[in-house]
C-alpha cells in the first residue's frame, strides 16, 4: 500500500531515466486519471479578484493564460527538465521556435555569438542571417577544433551555439572543452541535442547552460507533432527566457504537449532499438560504400569522442555515394521499404538528401565547407526489423550501380 511518506530513493528525482521518462512531471486532476489530462483551455477563472492580482504578480501559484503556461504543457516541461538535469523547461511550437527564443532570448545588439559552423541548415541562417539584422557580431568555426573556439572568442561574446553530433554528417565537438571556453569568458554555452537525445547524451553533465530539442523527432517519435524544448536554470529563465517567452508567444500547445508526454513514455525503448538497427545497419553496408559513418564503427573517426559523451552510437547513419546528386536520387528512388523524408527519428526509417532539402538554402560552398555534398545520404533508422532495413537498402544500392 502506498503511504504519504516516500522514502529518500523513492522520489522523481532519484528515479531511473526510464522511470522519469514515464512518470516524471505528471500532476492528477480529482478525478483521478491515469494518462495524464489535456487541458484545451486559452484562460483560467479565478475565485476573486485578489486571486487574479496575486498569480499575476507571482505571489500565488497558478495558471493565467495557456500562452505563458497551461497544466499539459507544464507536466511535459517538467518530465523534460528532470530527464535532462535542469531547473527549469520552456516548451515552443516548433524546434526552430526553441532554437531562435534559446539565442534571440539573452542578446542585445552589440553581442556576439560563437557557433560552430556544422548545424541544422535553419540553425546557420539564424547565425548568418537573422542575428546580424538586429545588430548581433556572429563567427562560425570548425567545432572540433578546439583552438578555433579559443582564438574566435570576444569580450563581448554571450553564447556559445553547438550542436553534436551534427546534423547530417555526425560531426563531433568536445562539449566540456566548449563549456569550459565559455564560463572562462562569462558566456554560456547552448546546445542543440536533437540527433543524441537526452537518453543518449545530457549535455548540462558537460557543462553545457542551456539545450533545445526538437521533440518533433525522437520524443514524439511517430511523425505526429511539432514543437520544441528549451532547457535552462532558473535565474536564466527569470531573466531572459521567461519574459521573452511570455511576449512574444512561441508556446506548445496543449495538445501536441500531451502527444510528447506519450511519446516520453517510450522514447528511451525506442531509442535503443534504433541504435541497435543503426549499428547492425552501419556494418552491413560499410563493406560496400567507402564512407559510411555511424560511431559504433571502428572507422568513425570521433569515435573515441563519441564514446565518451554519449551511451551508445544513436539512431542515425549517414553515408556517400561516389556517383553524386544521380547515384543518390537513384538509390533513393529504388527505395521500396524506407520512405523519402526530411524528418527524423520517427519510428518508421527515412532515407534524407541533405544537399537538395534540408540544407539547400545554404550557398553551395557553405554546403561543400560543412562536408554535405550531392552525393550525402542520412538515414534515420526506425523500428522495423534491422534485416529487413538491410534488404531495401542492398537492393537500391544494386539499383543505384554500387
Amino acid at each position: 500500500m502506498k503511504t504519504d511518506k516516500a522514502s529518500d530513493k523513492n522520489t522523481p528525482e532519484n528515479w531511473s531515466r526510464q522511470t522519469q521518462m514515464v512518470r516524471a512531471g505528471s500532476i492528477r486532476s480529482n478525478f483521478g486519471e491515469m494518462s495524464e489530462a489535456l487541458f484545451l483551455t486559452s484562460g483560467f477563472a479565478y475565485d476573486n479578484a485578489e486571486e487574479a492580482e496575486a498569480r499575476f504578480d507571482g505571489r500565488a501559484e497558478g495558471f493565467t493564460y495557456s500562452r505563458q503556461s497551461n497544466p499539459t504543457v507544464a507536466m511535459f516541461e517538467n518530465r523534460m527538465a528532470m530527464l535532462e538535469g535542469a531547473e527549469v523547461g520552456r516548451a515552443t511550437g516548433t524546434g526552430m521556435a526553441a532554437m531562435t527564443a534559446a539565442l534571440l532570448a539573452g542578446l542585445r545588439a552589440g553581442d556576439h555569438v560563437l557557433a560552430s559552423r556544422a548545424l541544422f541548415g535553419s540553425c546557420r541562417w539564424l547565425v548568418d542571417e537573422l542575428l546580424p539584422r538586429y545588430g548581433i557580431e556572429t563567427t562560425v568555426v570548425h567545432g572540433p577544433d578546439i583552438s578555433a573556439w579559443k582564438q574566435a572568442i570576444k569580450p563581448n561574446t554571450k553564447i556559445l551555439f553547438t550542436e553534436t553530433p551534427a546534423n547530417p554528417t555526425l560531426e563531433m565537438v568536445d562539449l566540456q572543452a566548449v563549456a569550459d571556453i565559455a564560463h572562462e569568458n562569462s558566456a554560456r554555452l547552448v546546445v542543440d541535442n536533437v540527433f543524441a537525445t537526452p537518453v543518449l547524451q545530457r549535455p548540462m553533465e558537460m557543462g553545457a547552460d542551456i539545450v533545445c530539442y526538437s521533440t518533433t523527432k525522437h520524443i514524439d517519435g511517430q511523425g505526429r507533432c511539432l514543437g520544441g524544448i528549451i532547457l535552462c536554470d532558473k535565474a536564466w529563465d527569470e531573466e531572459f527566457l521567461y519574459p521573452f517567452y511570455r511576449h512574444t508567444g512561441c508556446a506548445m500547445s496543449p495538445f501536441n504537449a500531451w502527444v510528447m508526454l506519450k511519446g516520453m513514455e517510450t522514447l528511451g525503448l525506442r531509442v535503443h532499438a534504433m541504435c541497435d538497427s543503426a549499428a547492425k545497419i552501419a556494418q552491413a553496408i560499410s563493406g560496400r560504400l567507402d564512407d559510411v559513418r555511424h560511431p559504433s564503427l571502428h572507422s568513425f573517426k570521433d569515435q573515441a569522442l563519441a564514446n565518451r559523451q554519449m551511451d551508445r552510437g544513436g539512431t542515425m547513419v549517414v553515408f556517400e555515394l561516389p556517383g553524386g546528386r544521380d547515384q543518390a536520387f537513384a538509390f533513393l528512388n529504388a527505395l521500396n521499404l524506407i520512405d523519402i523524408s526530411n524528418n527524423l527519428g520517427d519510428s518508421r526509417s527515412i532515407a534524407t538528401h541533405p544537399w537538395s532539402t534540408t540544407h539547400k538554402a545554404l550557398a553551395e560552398e557553405s554546403r561543400l565547407e560543412l562536408g554535405i555534398t550531392p552525393g550525402l545520404i542520412r538515414l534515420s533508422v526506425g523500428l522495423e526489423d534491422a534485416d529487413d532495413l538491410i534488404e531495401d537498402l542492398s537492393q537500391a544500392l544494386a539499383v543505384a550501380g554500387h
